[in-house]
């Protein structure tokens, strides 16, 4: 079987960095068309910055990098660095990277990568703000049935992590989420109902410190700083890895369950901004919007993601 084309959407973030790192130990099965990155988790200039630093870890300076929206659709961008750190990849000291940032914008390229290849050979993975993504599809609707899928990390099913009823990525953007849950492209979801079952334990952190290649130095540095919040917030024994899910569902998607739901998602009241409601037992009778993955085989998930990361 031929690798399966993706562009990564992102705003890295250290877990943003363990998928990057995932797609790009795992050429076999993914063929990564280009990255493409927004305003989320610290601002763009860091974010398109700290993809390409990532890729020149891996040796893929060939990588193309692209830079999208500083800002969500309708409202003031709201960033993670209380998390992340001031530059998003606290954690370890990655030099500034030589390798050229396009000139074209990210949604642009979105929209000519799509249009340019067959019916349904593309998927978008977004793990960030949705922003990029559906300024794509309000730009050039003829993209929308063009695609193949999109899988992305983002929203929950219980509570959130940035408001008690939002996931940050969706709570960023929520404008930008409803346009594309309500694109009818079919939509894996990937949420902290699953990520927060992926957990960087000390066991799982000495597995990949054990690896010790200029990599896997970096990884758990990333990780070991990464850890410090989630770990103190929720008193839970290591931090939720989550936009890796992504990445591990279109390699293994056996280790993961999950149900066909309504997902809609919340843009009026401030008070659960972002909020999204998914209709586990069809209870309003409608139509499908999003496969919701809400199970993960942790151990099968960090077995996967230490073997990757040594391939690089």
């Amino acid at each position: 079987m031929s690798p399966r084309p993706i562009i990564l959407d992102c705003d890295p973030g250290q877990d943003d960095a363990m998928a990057i790192l995932l797609a790009l130990a795992s050429g076999e099965e993914i063929d990564l068309l280009g990255i493409t990155t927004v305003a989320g988790n610290v601002p763009l200039e860091l974010t398109q910055t700290n993809a390409r630093k990532i890729c020149e870890l891996a040796g893929r300076t060939d990588m193309p990098v692209f830079a999208g929206c500083s800002r969500p659709i309708l409202r003031k961008l709201v960033t993670a660095e209380y998390v992340h750190g001031k530059t998003g990849l606290d954690g370890t000291d990655l030099p500034a990277p030589t390798m050229p940032l396009q000139e074209t914008h990210s949604v642009d390229f979105i929209v000519d990568t799509v249009m340019a290849r067959p019916e349904g050979a593309v998927t978008l993975c977004p793990i960030g703000p949705l922003t990029n993504v559906a300024l794509a599809m309000v730009k050039r609707p003829e993209i929308i049935p063009r695609l193949q899928e999109i899988v992305l990390m983002g929203g929950a099913m219980a509570e959130g992590n940035t408001t008690p009823a939002a996931e940050f990525n969706i709570y960023v953007d929520p404008h930008a989420a409803r346009v594309v849950f309500e694109s009818g492209v079919p939509i894996t979801m990937l949420g902290l109902d699953v990520t927060h079952q992926a957990l960087v334990t000390e066991e799982r952190l000495a597995a990949i410190r054990d690896l010790d290649t200029p990599v896997t130095n970096a990884v758990v540095g990333l990780l070991d700083f990464f850890n410090r919040y989630d770990r103190e917030r929720y008193a839970i024994p290591g931090a939720p890895l989550h936009d890796p899910c992504v990445i591990a569902y279109l390699l293994k998607p056996e280790l993961f369950d999950g149900r066909d739901c309504h997902v809609a998602v919340e843009t009026e009241s401030e008070l659960t901004m972002g909020a999204t409601l998914v209709d586990w037992w069809g209870l309003h009778g409608k139509g499908t919007t999003a496969r919701v993955i809400n199970a993960v085989d942790a151990d099968g998930f960090f077995s996967l993601l230490t073997e990757r990361l040594a391939r690089l």
